[in-house]
């Protein structure tokens, strides 16, 4: 059993640290928002601050929606920094920077303490279900330290390289991810428009070969209207502003990621970005004037 920390107590947050508590390690809980009650039921212990969990565990774990984020929370006032004392281990599991990643590894090696980059994907279902592909990047001794811990929270957990290999890794998993998202929404409207009943096709399309997990659970998404986040499409377009920015700095062309982009801003601009990123499939259906149930699309907003 280990004492552990854990920042930021989100959609994936939360039910990421009750896995934890399920692995019989002690748990140190801070959230901007409180420590949920059925975390502390289970055993989990509220803190004040970061600094008060990072002094009383062994691995401190954040899980934060942006790079400012994570930098306030290790460096701010009352931050985990001011709680690490050398030979402690911070796992942060937000999707940020990997320049940013770096940084914030070389100002803890300072202390004296490792750091690893280990942002997942597989969304709120594989939060809950400890299900998340992990891609780590961290040095040999940072992740042999770490395995076992982030074994009890996902299913594939790869050590991608030094720190922030796991991040360049989470960024292109996003591109991916925004492409089979929009590959998706297009077909199942394709289908719609054409007279044919998309959660059918969508059916026959799990057989074959344009079978993914993005058909399997954003396409029934998609069909039955669910666009509560999940992730957040705001989130998605901060990975691929990412991606984006990064690649004009290595000359390197990346149209379907910018589309993808533009569609999310139409989503935006009507009112979603807090919509689950699978409502990309609403700027198409305004795009087309046709929703994937039938009938024309009047926009609201919600």
């Amino acid at each position: 059993m280990s004492e552990i920390g854990f920042v930021g107590l989100g959609v994936m947050g939360r039910p990421m640290a009750a896995n934890l508590l399920k692995g019989g390690h002690t748990l140190w809980l801070h959230s901007r928002s409180g420590v949920p009650d059925d975390l502390t039921h289970s055993g989990g212990r509220a803190c004040r601050s970061g600094r008060e969990v990072a002094s009383h565990a062994e691995v401190v774990f954040t899980m934060l929606p942006d790079t400012p984020d994570v930098e306030k929370a290790l460096f701010g006032a009352d931050g985990i920094a001011e709680g690490l004392a050398a030979g402690k281990l911070l796992v942060d599991m937000s999707s940020i920077s990997p320049d940013a990643t770096r940084d914030f590894a070389a100002r803890l090696a300072e202390r004296g303490c490792l750091y690893v980059d280990a942002p997942v994907s597989g969304g709120d279902v594989g939060a809950r279900s400890a299900t998340l592909t992990i891609m780590v990047g961290a040095t040999d001794e940072g992740f042999a330290r770490v395995k076992p811990l982030l074994d009890l929270l996902g299913k594939n957990v790869t050590h991608v390289g030094a720190n922030g290999a796991g991040q360049t890794c989470k960024v292109a998993n996003q591109i991916a991810v925004g492409l089979g998202i929009a590959a998706v929404a297009e077909a199942l409207l394709f289908a719609s428009k054409s007279g044919a009943d998309p959660a059918k096709v969508r059916q026959a399309l799990l057989g074959g070969f344009a079978s993914s997990r993005i058909l399997e659970v954003h396409g029934e998404r998609m069909i039955a209207r669910r666009f509560e986040p999940g992730a957040r499409i705001e989130l998605h377009q901060k990975d691929l502003e990412l991606a984006l920015s990064s690649a004009r700095r290595m000359g390197l062309a990346l149209p379907g990621t910018a589309l993808v982009q533009q569609l999310f801003n139409a989503c935006r601009a009507n009112g979603g970005a807090r919509w689950d990123h699978s409502a990309l499939v609403k700027a198409l259906e305004l795009l087309g004037d046709h929703e994937l149930g039938g009938g024309k699309v009047v926009p609201t907003g919600q």
